[in-house]
């Protein structure tokens, strides 16, 4: 059908093509009919273009066919109309009507539960295009700096036959005649790439059989997770807030018009810079105390406490946890032997956002660690081994990317920051 060239809207919306005959390719956004001129609003991926079909126009009749969501390709001239969505309009001469489309279900005014119902329909939005677009960028920030810190990426299995976390959050299956899980984390598998490649890194999904139901859960997330050989819990704090910190200036500096429509204020984004605030897990429960807390030494933080800390102090990272809070594979603190050398970073509004620090590298004590939790010796063989061939003191963290977009965003709940959240109760579509 093509007799012009095919152009985008965002080109148009730039002033590229004014006064050229265009092709546009794209879905019916808005309809509106006149006796004259029929009015239709289409969108494609790069942004909306005001298309008029007048009466004497050979468009008129297709252009009375159309439908909400109807898939559409127009040719006409580029005209400047300040009174158009955008300052420019395409005046119609040629439609075909690629793919007709039924009543749309979508309304003003559904519930986030129905417009989660038919998220393969809502993703259609512009809010949540503009949140897709923003998540592209991140995910694209962290790699270009994880890479530009010499990290490699490498690709973990989801499939594995021991915990990383806790046995009660584990997804089991049946893999041929072997009972396996879903991954909760890469991290025992990059631990084994860093004797190799000192630092490495991956963003993958993992799998959690969380049975919250709170806005920053998700039963599969997206995980940004880094391992480095010789490195300490000081380096993960400095890797992470820059990664953070590097981030949220890209997404402020490459993506002013996706803030804008989410009404999310640029400078926010602007203001996160390293060093991000550090305080003990001592000083925290003083400090919690302080506000009116009731919780004791040796208990984990639940949202209302994080909140509470990163309210005051911002992006802030809690270090020396107690030992018996943390994963088996969390070195002990070589000056308290109650402390693990673990560190969260505690953003406001999400809480926990990441979870990392040293990793024991001792083979003694990773077998008691393992032995105190439970678990049994022969299933993390592998993972012994790196302790017996070549140990060395290393660190690593892991990232939570729904949290962080829903922190940079200040999105209502982290389903709406992936395109099809998973929890206890949604896995459809």
């Amino acid at each position: 059908m093509m007799a012009t060239p095919l152009v985008q809207v965002k080109e148009i919306l730039e002033g590229h093509h004014t006064g050229k005959h265009v092709t546009v390719q794209g879905w019916v956004y808005r309809k509106r009919t006149s006796k004259e001129v029929v009015f239709l609003l289409i969108r494609d991926a790069t942004g909306i273009i005001q298309c008029i079909v007048k009466q004497d126009s050979p468009a008129w009749t297709e252009a009375g066919r159309v439908t909400m969501e109807s898939s559409l390709e127009l040719s006409g001239t580029v005209e400047r109309d300040k009174r158009a969505p955008g300052g420019y309009e395409l005046s119609t001469d040629k439609l075909e009507i690629v793919g007709l489309a039924e009543t749309f279900p979508i309304t003003k005014d559904q519930s986030k539960e129905f417009l989660r119902d038919v998220r393969h329909l809502w993703l259609r939005s512009q809010r949540m295009t503009k949140i897709m677009k923003v998540r592209s960028e991140v995910l694209k920030s962290t790699h270009e700096f994880l890479r530009k810190q010499e990290y490699v990426e490498v690709s973990p299995p989801m499939f594995i036959s021991s915990a990383c976390e806790g046995g009660a959050t584990l997804f089991g299956l049946k893999y041929f005649d072997n009972d396996l899980y879903l991954t909760q984390s890469a991290q025992l598998h990059l631990e084994a790439l860093i004797y190799s490649l000192m630092k490495v890194y991956c963003i993958a999904p993992s799998f959690r059989a969380e049975k919250s139901r709170t806005i920053r859960h998700l039963t599969e997330y997206w995980h940004v997770e880094a391992e480095a050989a010789f490195a300490t819990i000081d380096d993960m704090m400095r890797l992470e807030e820059g990664l953070v910190s590097h981030v949220c200036q890209r997404v402020a500096g490459d993506c002013e018009e996706e803030l804008e429509a989410l009404e999310v204020d640029k400078q926010s984004l602007l203001n996160i810079a390293p060093p991000f605030a550090r305080i003990t897990y001592d000083d925290a429960i003083k400090g919690l105390h302080e506000k009116g807390f009731k919780i004791k030494w040796g208990e984990d933080f639940g949202f209302n406490e994080e909140r509470a800390l990163s309210k005051e102090l911002g992006p802030v990272f809690v270090y020396d946890y107690p030992k018996e809070i943390k994963a088996f594979y969390c070195k002990t603190h070589p000056k308290n032997p109650k402390l693990a050398m673990s560190v969260d970073l505690i953003v406001p509004n999400i809480g926990e956002l990441t979870t990392g620090g040293a990793r024991v590298d001792d083979k003694e004590e990773l077998i008691t660690r393992l032995k105190e939790f439970g678990l049994k010796e022969e299933d993390y063989e592998w993972y012994i081994d790196l302790r017996r061939y070549g140990t060395v003191p290393h660190a690593g963290f892991g990232l939570g990317i729904e949290r962080l977009l829903a922190w940079m965003l200040d999105l209502d709940s982290v389903m709406d920051a992936i395109p099809f959240p998973r929890t206890i109760r949604r896995f459809y579509p």
